[in-house]
């Protein structure tokens, strides 16, 4: 090999995509001064969209490295600088090197598949011991992505794909990773999937310094009819477990005086039938309430990107609506605070009807910004509601029930029979705190409990 004439060259993070402005280094395969050929893997960096690994532009010697993995890089920015060399490998040792590649790659695709074949299928002691590596692994996230506690980063494909499959922070922390220094490839997610996600609802174990480890009891499910959840029940449940983790979920309650609206609509709602053809239900007289809430407490009416609040324009309620088969599903009226009541009842009745024979379209179970469900409809006194994701708030009502209760008057205190009802509103304490959340329920309450 003869010495050539070098150049320091600048090597720049390409363009990979349209809309991609930048990326986040994920590992670097070359350290600082080891050689290298033309076309060889210096670096993986990660989008929203993809993996890539980024060849070098040239053989020589990585000199400086300019950014470290799990930082962000605009496109076009030097992440490191290369001493070029024109030399390149003689066709001899390519050719060798060739070879070789072909003799080990048999050896490397059984030992690949075997690795796939047994992931899922360790003893209780070796599941234990995978677990306890996300032992202090929290769902919160730093401004660099980076999981508090146990400090271990996913490329932002990889959330993306953990995002779409409802697999919270946690879960993925206990899927094995194959990639470079422990690092969660696109590949394991999905083979984790297809392994129909065995971890989905295992308990977290937390191995503390003094060494106290929560102990696997083994429980005994018992014996009876296995029933497999349906297509719609799964999906119910990773989102619920989904919205569990990424939510800090607060709940508070006030109770509502709703004699004055029952009374109401018990002296109207024939008077309604035959002015609108429509029934008149509790529902858009809440959905009506809770509008008008909104519209006083706008910030309720929102949900979180990153570290950005975003406020929604539009008042879009959703209605928890129990289907016949026992599943739940989330009809919208849209733009809510457009309509009057006779066009709240006829949409909502619509929609009911609509889940009940199960002919809902696509588009009337999507873009809420805020959800109602009634649990007083199956006698349920009060709830503590799981938050829709991603929304900010959801608000259970429960049953009007009579109750004797003491009323203020200017003369004396007198007992009464009233209708009460306990309203509960679960909310993201990311997003809202108790003040804002007090003064939105109690003001639902308020509108509910005014004199037509």
């Amino acid at each position: 090999m003869s010495d050539k004439q070098q150049t320091i060259v600048e090597f720049k993070l390409p363009k990979m995509g349209e809309s991609i402005t930048e990326g986040t280094i994920l590992n670097w395969l070359v350290a600082e001064g080891e050689h290298f050929n033309e076309g060889d893997t210096l670096v993986e960096v990660g989008t929203d969209k993809v993996d890539n690994e980024v060849p070098a532009p040239c053989a020589g010697e990585l000199i400086e490295i300019k950014f470290q993995p799990k930082e962000n890089v605009k496109i076009g920015e030097v992440i490191a600088l290369i001493n070029a060399s024109e030399e390149v490998p003689s066709q001899s040792a390519a050719k060798k090197t060739s070879s070789e590649e072909k003799k080990k790659a048999p050896t490397t695709t059984e030992s690949t598949s075997a690795k796939k074949k047994n992931t899922y299928t360790t003893s209780p002691q070796s599941t234990a011991s995978t677990v306890s590596s996300s032992n202090q692994f929290t769902a919160l996230k730093n401004q660099n992505g980076v999981a508090r506690g146990e400090q271990r980063f996913f490329s932002p494909l990889v959330e993306k794909i953990a995002q779409e499959y409802h697999i919270s922070y946690e879960e993925l922390a206990r899927i094995p990773a194959t990639g470079n220094e422990d690092r969660l490839k696109k590949s394991d997610v999905f083979d984790y999937i297809e392994a129909g996600r065995p971890y989905q609802f295992s308990q977290t174990i937390i191995e503390r310094e003094v060494g106290f480890k929560v102990p696997d009891l083994q429980l005994d499910k018992g014996k009876g009819k296995r029933v497999e959840m349906d297509r719609m029940r799964q999906m119910i449940a990773d989102h619920m477990v989904f919205s569990k983790h990424t939510s800090p979920h607060v709940t508070a309650y006030v109770e509502a005086d709703l004699t004055d609206l029952v009374n109401w609509r018990n002296a109207n709602k024939a008077s309604f039938l035959e002015e609108t053809g429509q029934k008149l239900t509790f529902t858009p007289l809440f959905i009506e309430a809770v509008t008008r809430a909104i519209q006083d407490f706008p910030k309720i009416n929102s949900s979180l990107d990153g570290n950005v609040i975003i406020e929604k324009e539009e008042i879009n309620i959703g209605m928890a609506t129990a289907l016949p088969s026992g599943n739940l599903i989330v009809p919208v009226v849209k733009n809510a605070d457009q309509k009057n009541l006779a066009e709240l009842a006829e949409e909502v009745n619509a929609l009911a009807l609509k889940a009940r024979e199960n002919k809902l379209s696509s588009d009337e179970t999507k873009g809420s910004t805020f959800t109602i469900s009634n649990v007083g409809t199956f006698g349920s006194l009060m709830g503590t509601p799981i938050i829709n994701q991603p929304e900010a708030a959801i608000l259970a009502t429960g049953i009007i029930k009579k109750r004797a209760e003491v009323m203020e008057h200017p003369e004396e205190d007198q007992i009464e029979i009233r209708h009460m009802m306990y309203l509960s509103l679960s909310f993201d304490h990311r997003i809202v705190d108790g003040f804002l959340a007090g003064s939105f329920l109690r003001r639902i309450a308020d509108y509910m409990e005014e004199k037509r």
